[in-house]
Protein backbone atom coordinates (compact mmCIF):
# COMPACT_ATOMS: atom_id res chain seq x y z
CA UNK A 1 0.00 0.00 0.00
CA UNK A 2 1.50 3.51 -0.59
CA UNK A 3 1.56 6.30 1.34
CA UNK A 4 -2.06 7.92 0.84
CA UNK A 5 -2.16 11.57 2.09
CA UNK A 6 -5.67 13.00 2.16
CA UNK A 7 -5.86 16.23 0.52
CA UNK A 8 -8.77 16.59 -1.33
CA UNK A 9 -12.29 15.01 -2.57
CA UNK A 10 -15.52 14.21 -2.03
CA UNK A 11 -16.84 12.53 1.51
CA UNK A 12 -18.58 9.25 1.00
CA UNK A 13 -19.91 9.03 4.55
CA UNK A 14 -20.78 5.00 5.31
CA UNK A 15 -23.91 4.69 7.55
CA UNK A 16 -23.27 1.44 9.74
CA UNK A 17 -26.78 0.41 10.46
CA UNK A 18 -27.15 -3.51 10.15
CA UNK A 19 -27.15 -4.25 13.85
CA UNK A 20 -29.85 -6.14 15.57
CA UNK A 21 -29.52 -4.49 18.97
CA UNK A 22 -30.15 -7.46 21.31
CA UNK A 23 -30.10 -4.95 24.67
CA UNK A 24 -32.92 -3.34 23.16
CA UNK A 25 -34.92 -6.29 24.02
CA UNK A 26 -37.25 -5.48 20.95
CA UNK A 27 -38.46 -6.45 17.91
CA UNK A 28 -37.64 -3.86 15.88
CA UNK A 29 -33.94 -2.96 14.55
CA UNK A 30 -32.22 -1.23 16.86
CA UNK A 31 -31.44 1.94 14.52
CA UNK A 32 -35.44 2.77 14.13
CA UNK A 33 -36.44 2.98 18.08
CA UNK A 34 -37.34 7.02 18.33
CA UNK A 35 -35.21 9.75 19.84
CA UNK A 36 -37.25 12.76 19.77
CA UNK A 37 -40.03 11.85 17.27
CA UNK A 38 -37.67 10.44 14.78
CA UNK A 39 -35.33 7.26 14.19
CA UNK A 40 -32.31 7.70 15.52
CA UNK A 41 -30.39 7.04 12.37
CA UNK A 42 -32.24 9.84 10.54
CA UNK A 43 -30.61 12.09 12.89
CA UNK A 44 -27.43 10.84 11.72
CA UNK A 45 -28.47 11.08 7.98
CA UNK A 46 -29.72 15.22 8.78
CA UNK A 47 -26.10 15.52 10.10
CA UNK A 48 -24.97 14.16 6.85
CA UNK A 49 -27.22 16.05 4.60
CA UNK A 50 -25.78 19.31 6.65
CA UNK A 51 -22.29 18.92 5.84
CA UNK A 52 -22.79 17.50 2.16
CA UNK A 53 -21.82 14.03 1.84
CA UNK A 54 -23.13 11.29 0.05
CA UNK A 55 -24.04 8.50 2.11
CA UNK A 56 -24.22 4.50 1.67
CA UNK A 57 -25.94 2.96 4.90
CA UNK A 58 -25.37 -1.02 5.35
CA UNK A 59 -28.46 -2.60 6.46
CA UNK A 60 -28.94 -6.38 7.60
CA UNK A 61 -31.20 -6.32 10.49
CA UNK A 62 -34.85 -5.88 8.97
CA UNK A 63 -32.92 -4.03 6.02
CA UNK A 64 -36.64 -3.58 4.44
CA UNK A 65 -37.80 -1.51 7.18
CA UNK A 66 -34.80 0.77 7.80
CA UNK A 67 -34.22 1.36 4.10
CA UNK A 68 -38.38 2.48 4.31
CA UNK A 69 -37.36 4.97 7.23
CA UNK A 70 -34.24 6.51 5.00
CA UNK A 71 -35.57 6.49 1.58
CA UNK A 72 -36.39 10.28 1.51
CA UNK A 73 -32.69 10.47 2.32
CA UNK A 74 -32.04 8.27 -1.18
CA UNK A 75 -28.42 7.03 -0.19
CA UNK A 76 -27.04 3.80 -1.97
CA UNK A 77 -28.34 0.82 0.05
CA UNK A 78 -25.62 -2.47 0.89
CA UNK A 79 -27.16 -5.30 2.66
CA UNK A 80 -24.80 -7.11 4.96
CA UNK A 81 -26.54 -10.57 4.95
CA UNK A 82 -24.07 -12.14 7.52
CA UNK A 83 -23.20 -9.53 10.25
CA UNK A 84 -19.82 -10.83 10.97
CA UNK A 85 -18.41 -7.14 12.60
CA UNK A 86 -17.76 -3.75 11.35
CA UNK A 87 -14.69 -4.46 8.91
CA UNK A 88 -17.17 -6.37 7.33
CA UNK A 89 -19.72 -4.25 7.33
CA UNK A 90 -17.90 -1.40 5.50
CA UNK A 91 -15.64 -3.81 3.13
CA UNK A 92 -19.47 -4.48 1.98
CA UNK A 93 -19.60 -1.18 0.42
CA UNK A 94 -16.08 -1.73 -1.70
CA UNK A 95 -18.21 -2.66 -5.19
CA UNK A 96 -20.58 0.66 -4.46
CA UNK A 97 -17.42 2.81 -3.54
CA UNK A 98 -14.62 0.82 -5.89
CA UNK A 99 -14.93 4.01 -8.65
CA UNK A 100 -14.82 7.06 -6.04
CA UNK A 101 -12.14 9.06 -5.09
CA UNK A 102 -11.72 11.13 -1.85
CA UNK A 103 -12.69 10.30 2.22
CA UNK A 104 -14.62 7.80 3.59
CA UNK A 105 -16.86 8.96 6.89
CA UNK A 106 -17.59 5.90 8.72
CA UNK A 107 -20.06 6.28 11.72
CA UNK A 108 -22.74 4.08 12.92
CA UNK A 109 -26.43 4.60 12.79
CA UNK A 110 -27.05 4.22 16.34
CA UNK A 111 -25.02 7.39 17.66
CA UNK A 112 -27.88 10.39 17.01
CA UNK A 113 -26.25 12.92 19.08
CA UNK A 114 -22.83 13.73 16.72
CA UNK A 115 -23.04 17.08 15.49
CA UNK A 116 -22.70 18.22 11.92
CA UNK A 117 -20.19 20.68 12.53
CA UNK A 118 -18.02 18.02 14.55
CA UNK A 119 -17.67 15.94 11.76
CA UNK A 120 -17.58 18.95 9.16
CA UNK A 121 -14.43 19.61 11.68
CA UNK A 122 -13.32 16.55 12.12
CA UNK A 123 -12.92 16.33 8.11
CA UNK A 124 -11.87 19.57 7.79
CA UNK A 125 -8.36 18.39 10.50
CA UNK A 126 -8.38 15.39 8.05
CA UNK A 127 -7.40 17.12 5.29
CA UNK A 128 -5.21 19.82 7.08
CA UNK A 129 -3.09 17.31 8.78
CA UNK A 130 -2.20 14.98 5.55
CA UNK A 131 -3.72 11.95 7.53
CA UNK A 132 -4.58 8.31 5.64
CA UNK A 133 -6.69 8.09 8.35
CA UNK A 134 -8.46 9.78 11.51
CA UNK A 135 -10.08 8.08 14.16
CA UNK A 136 -12.11 10.22 16.53
CA UNK A 137 -11.54 9.94 20.23
CA UNK A 138 -12.87 11.29 23.28
CA UNK A 139 -12.05 10.99 27.47
CA UNK A 140 -14.29 9.39 29.42
CA UNK A 141 -14.43 8.86 33.43
CA UNK A 142 -15.74 5.41 32.70
CA UNK A 143 -14.57 4.20 29.60
CA UNK A 144 -16.26 0.85 30.26
CA UNK A 145 -17.58 -1.25 26.82
CA UNK A 146 -15.34 1.32 24.41
CA UNK A 147 -12.71 -0.01 22.81
CA UNK A 148 -9.42 1.84 24.12
CA UNK A 149 -7.16 3.77 21.98
CA UNK A 150 -3.42 2.74 22.50
CA UNK A 151 -0.74 5.81 22.13
CA UNK A 152 2.80 6.32 22.38
CA UNK A 153 4.55 8.95 24.49
CA UNK A 154 4.12 11.82 22.21
CA UNK A 155 0.18 10.94 21.73
CA UNK A 156 0.18 8.97 18.45
CA UNK A 157 -2.34 6.68 17.88
CA UNK A 158 -0.38 3.04 18.12
CA UNK A 159 -3.84 0.85 17.64
CA UNK A 160 -7.46 0.42 19.42
CA UNK A 161 -7.83 -2.34 21.67
CA UNK A 162 -11.66 -3.75 22.08
CA UNK A 163 -13.08 -3.78 25.34
CA UNK A 164 -12.91 -7.91 25.31
CA UNK A 165 -10.03 -8.04 24.00
CA UNK A 166 -8.32 -5.58 26.35
CA UNK A 167 -5.80 -6.63 29.27
CA UNK A 168 -6.50 -5.18 32.36
CA UNK A 169 -3.81 -2.15 32.01
CA UNK A 170 -5.83 -1.35 28.93
CA UNK A 171 -8.55 -0.99 30.43
CA UNK A 172 -7.13 1.28 33.00
CA UNK A 173 -6.80 3.92 29.24
CA UNK A 174 -9.80 6.44 29.46
CA UNK A 175 -9.46 7.79 25.62
CA UNK A 176 -11.85 5.39 23.96
CA UNK A 177 -13.48 5.05 20.41
CA UNK A 178 -15.85 7.14 19.24
CA UNK A 179 -16.79 4.57 16.17
CA UNK A 180 -16.18 7.57 13.74
CA UNK A 181 -13.32 7.58 11.05
CA UNK A 182 -12.12 9.20 8.24
CA UNK A 183 -10.21 6.86 6.18
CA UNK A 184 -9.04 8.06 2.29
CA UNK A 185 -10.83 5.56 0.28
CA UNK A 186 -7.77 4.61 -1.95
CA UNK A 187 -6.59 3.30 1.40
CA UNK A 188 -9.66 1.82 2.95
CA UNK A 189 -10.42 -1.76 1.32
CA UNK A 190 -6.99 -2.56 0.47
CA UNK A 191 -6.59 -2.73 4.17
CA UNK A 192 -9.82 -4.41 4.99
CA UNK A 193 -8.66 -7.16 3.15
CA UNK A 194 -5.76 -7.62 5.63
CA UNK A 195 -7.98 -7.88 8.51
CA UNK A 196 -8.50 -11.24 10.18
CA UNK A 197 -10.96 -12.22 12.77
CA UNK A 198 -8.26 -13.91 15.57
CA UNK A 199 -10.00 -12.14 18.75
CA UNK A 200 -12.45 -12.83 20.97
CA UNK A 201 -15.39 -12.37 18.62
CA UNK A 202 -14.23 -14.19 15.74
CA UNK A 203 -15.28 -10.95 13.53
CA UNK A 204 -13.58 -8.87 11.28
CA UNK A 205 -12.79 -5.54 13.76
CA UNK A 206 -13.14 -1.94 11.63
CA UNK A 207 -10.26 -0.78 14.22
CA UNK A 208 -7.44 -3.04 12.96
CA UNK A 209 -6.78 -1.23 9.73
CA UNK A 210 -4.98 1.10 11.94
CA UNK A 211 -1.97 -0.77 12.89
CA UNK A 212 -2.25 -2.01 8.93
CA UNK A 213 -2.23 1.55 7.11
CA UNK A 214 0.45 2.66 10.26
CA UNK A 215 2.44 -0.34 9.34
CA UNK A 216 2.59 0.90 5.78
CA UNK A 217 4.17 4.22 6.75
CA UNK A 218 0.61 6.22 6.24
CA UNK A 219 -0.12 8.94 8.19
CA UNK A 220 -2.85 8.05 11.04
CA UNK A 221 -3.99 10.22 13.14
CA UNK A 222 -6.73 11.70 15.90
CA UNK A 223 -9.35 14.22 16.44
CA UNK A 224 -10.53 14.76 19.96
CA UNK A 225 -14.45 15.22 20.33
CA UNK A 226 -14.78 17.64 23.67
CA UNK A 227 -18.49 16.78 24.29
CA UNK A 228 -19.00 13.13 25.38
CA UNK A 229 -22.25 13.36 24.36
CA UNK A 230 -21.64 12.80 20.80
CA UNK A 231 -20.40 9.64 21.08
CA UNK A 232 -23.37 8.32 22.72
CA UNK A 233 -24.11 5.17 21.48
CA UNK A 234 -27.83 3.99 22.16
CA UNK A 235 -28.07 -0.27 22.56
CA UNK A 236 -30.30 0.19 25.40
CA UNK A 237 -33.63 1.64 26.66
CA UNK A 238 -31.82 3.13 29.01
CA UNK A 239 -29.08 4.71 26.66
CA UNK A 240 -32.18 5.59 24.37
CA UNK A 241 -33.79 7.78 27.17
CA UNK A 242 -30.49 9.30 27.78
CA UNK A 243 -30.14 10.40 24.16
CA UNK A 244 -33.87 11.92 23.73
CA UNK A 245 -33.13 13.97 26.71
CA UNK A 246 -29.81 15.48 25.44
CA UNK A 247 -31.67 15.82 22.15
CA UNK A 248 -34.74 17.39 23.74
CA UNK A 249 -32.33 19.97 25.94
CA UNK A 250 -30.57 21.19 22.68
CA UNK A 251 -33.67 21.40 20.43
CA UNK A 252 -35.16 23.49 23.38
CA UNK A 253 -32.21 25.72 24.17
CA UNK A 254 -31.95 26.37 20.14
CA UNK A 255 -35.47 28.23 20.54
CA UNK A 256 -34.94 29.96 23.50
CA UNK A 257 -31.93 31.39 22.28
CA UNK A 258 -34.16 32.28 19.53
CA UNK A 259 -36.31 34.02 21.08
CA UNK A 260 -38.53 31.94 22.10
CA UNK A 261 -40.04 31.76 25.85
CA UNK A 262 -40.16 27.84 27.40
CA UNK A 263 -41.40 27.73 30.79
CA UNK A 264 -40.49 24.70 32.03
CA UNK A 265 -38.73 23.36 29.17
CA UNK A 266 -37.48 20.06 30.93
CA UNK A 267 -41.14 19.18 30.30
CA UNK A 268 -41.41 20.67 26.50
CA UNK A 269 -41.05 18.45 23.88
CA UNK A 270 -40.49 19.67 19.97
CA UNK A 271 -39.64 18.12 16.92
CA UNK A 272 -36.71 19.43 14.99
CA UNK A 273 -39.08 20.26 12.54
CA UNK A 274 -41.13 22.70 13.79
CA UNK A 275 -41.03 26.37 13.30
CA UNK A 276 -41.70 28.72 16.68
CA UNK A 277 -41.48 32.60 16.26
CA UNK A 278 -40.01 35.05 18.54
CA UNK A 279 -41.92 36.60 21.55
CA UNK A 280 -43.77 33.43 21.45
CA UNK A 281 -44.28 31.89 25.24
CA UNK A 282 -45.02 28.29 25.85
CA UNK A 283 -45.96 26.81 29.15
CA UNK A 284 -44.86 22.69 30.37
CA UNK A 285 -45.97 19.50 29.31
CA UNK A 286 -46.65 20.56 25.53
CA UNK A 287 -45.64 18.39 22.51
CA UNK A 288 -45.51 19.79 19.33
CA UNK A 289 -44.24 17.89 16.14
CA UNK A 290 -44.66 17.33 12.64
CA UNK A 291 -44.61 20.66 10.51
CA UNK A 292 -46.41 22.67 12.96
CA UNK A 293 -45.69 26.75 12.68
CA UNK A 294 -45.95 28.95 15.78
CA UNK A 295 -45.99 32.61 14.48
CA UNK A 296 -44.42 35.13 16.55
CA UNK A 297 -46.00 36.67 19.81
CA UNK A 298 -48.11 33.46 20.76
CA UNK A 299 -49.24 31.72 24.40
CA UNK A 300 -49.76 28.19 24.21
CA UNK A 301 -51.02 27.09 27.29
CA UNK A 302 -49.96 23.72 29.35
CA UNK A 303 -50.87 20.15 28.21
CA UNK A 304 -50.98 20.91 24.39
CA UNK A 305 -50.31 18.48 21.80
CA UNK A 306 -50.21 20.30 18.26
CA UNK A 307 -49.49 18.33 15.34
CA UNK A 308 -49.06 19.79 11.89
CA UNK A 309 -50.73 22.36 13.04
CA UNK A 310 -50.67 25.91 11.96
CA UNK A 311 -50.64 29.23 14.32
CA UNK A 312 -50.96 32.79 13.36
CA UNK A 313 -49.07 35.48 15.20
CA UNK A 314 -50.82 36.43 18.72
CA UNK A 315 -52.33 33.45 18.74
CA UNK A 316 -53.35 31.91 22.11
CA UNK A 317 -53.76 28.25 22.60
CA UNK A 318 -55.77 27.34 25.76
CA UNK A 319 -54.37 24.90 28.12
CA UNK A 320 -55.42 21.08 28.03
CA UNK A 321 -56.86 21.62 24.08
CA UNK A 322 -55.94 22.66 20.86
CA UNK A 323 -58.34 25.72 21.01
CA UNK A 324 -57.09 28.89 19.61
CA UNK A 325 -58.53 32.34 20.48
Amino acid sequence: MEDIQQTSGDIYAIVLAAGKGTRMKSARAKVLHEVLFAPMVSHVMDSLVEIGAHSVVVTGHQAEEVEAALASYKPIFIRQHEQLGTGHAVLATETALADKKGMALILCGDTPLVRPQTLRQMTEAHIKNKNCLTVMTTVLDNPANYGRIVSDEAGEVLRIVEEKDASAQDRQIREVNAGMYCVALESLFAALHHVGSDNAQGELYLTDIIEIIKKDGARVGKFVCLDKDEILGVNSRVELESANSIMQERVNKDFMLAGVSLVGSSSIFIEKTVSIGSDTSIMGNCYITGKTVIGPACKIGPFCNLCDCQIAAGSIVLPFTNKII
